[in-house]
C-alpha cells in the first residue's frame, strides 16, 4: 500500500465516520419522533366517532335500559367510575353539580360504573347524584379502550360534542378547570 493510499483512508476515514453517525443520529431522531406523535395521536385524537359506540345499552341500578343513542344530538359528558375508585368517588360531587349547571345549557352526561350492580345500589343509596347512572360492569372497560383508554384506567372521561364526535377526552380525575373549559368549548344544543 503507498502512502498516498494511506493518506487518503485516513482523511475520508473520520469525515466518513462523522456522516455516518449524523444520519444515524437523524434516523433515531426521526424514529422517536415519529413513534411519539403516534402514540399521542392513538390517546389524545383517537377515532373521531369511535364505530358503534351509540349501540350500547347498559342497566340502571333499577334495571331500567339506558341506551347511549338517546343522547345523541346534544353535548354529552361520558364518565367512567367505580365505587372501589377513590378519586372516582371524590370527584362525583362536583360532577353532579356541574350536570345540574351544565344541563341547562342543553348539555347530557351519564356515569358508567365499572363494577357490580349490588355494589353501585348500595353506594348510590349513600351518595346520591343528580345526572343518571348505568352499570356497564368489568365489560365496560373494553368500551373504555374503544373511546382511547388504552390503559384501561378509571376515572376515564370523554365529551362528546353534538354531532356525536369525541371532543375531549381526559383519564384520570377532574378538575373544576377541566369541566369549565368543556362547558365554554362545546355548545349545547
Amino acid at each position: 500500500m503507498s502512502d498516498h493510499d494511506n493518506t487518503e483512508r485516513q482523511t475520508a476515514g473520520p469525515a466518513s465516520q462523522h456522516n455516518r453517525r449524523w444520519a444515524l443520529g437523524l434516523m433515531g431522531l426521526g424514529a422517536v419522533a415519529l413513534g411519539g406523535m403516534l402514540s399521542w395521536r392513538r390517546f389524545a385524537l383517537g377515532p373521531a366517532e369511535p364505530e358503534g359506540v351509540w349501540q350500547h345499552s347498559f342497566a340502571d341500578p333499577n334495571e331500567d335500559i339506558i341506551t347511549l343513542a338517546d343522547f345523541r344530538g346534544s353535548p354529552l359528558l361520558l364518565n367512567f367510575w367505580a365505587t372501589w375508585c377513590p378519586p372516582c368517588v371524590e370527584e362525583m360531587p362536583m360532577l353532579s353539580a356541574f350536570y345540574t349547571q351544565a344541563r341547562e345549557q342543553g348539555w347530557e352526561m351519564l356515569g358508567l360504573a365499572i363494577d357490580q350492580p349490588e355494589l353501585v345500589r348500595r353506594f348510590l343509596e349513600k351518595t346520591p347524584v343528580s345526572y343518571p347512572i348505568g352499570i356497564a360492569g368489568f365489560a365496560g372497560v373494553d368500551l373504555t379502550r374503544e373511546l382511547g383508554n388504552t390503559q384501561g384506567g378509571l376515572p376515564f372521561t370523554v365529551v362528546f360534542d353534538r354531532d356525536g364526535a369525541i371532543s375531549h377526552r381526559k383519564l384520570g380525575q377532574l378538575k373544576e378547570s377541566d369541566l369549565a373549559g368543556w362547558l365554554a368549548q362545546v355548545r349545547g344544543a
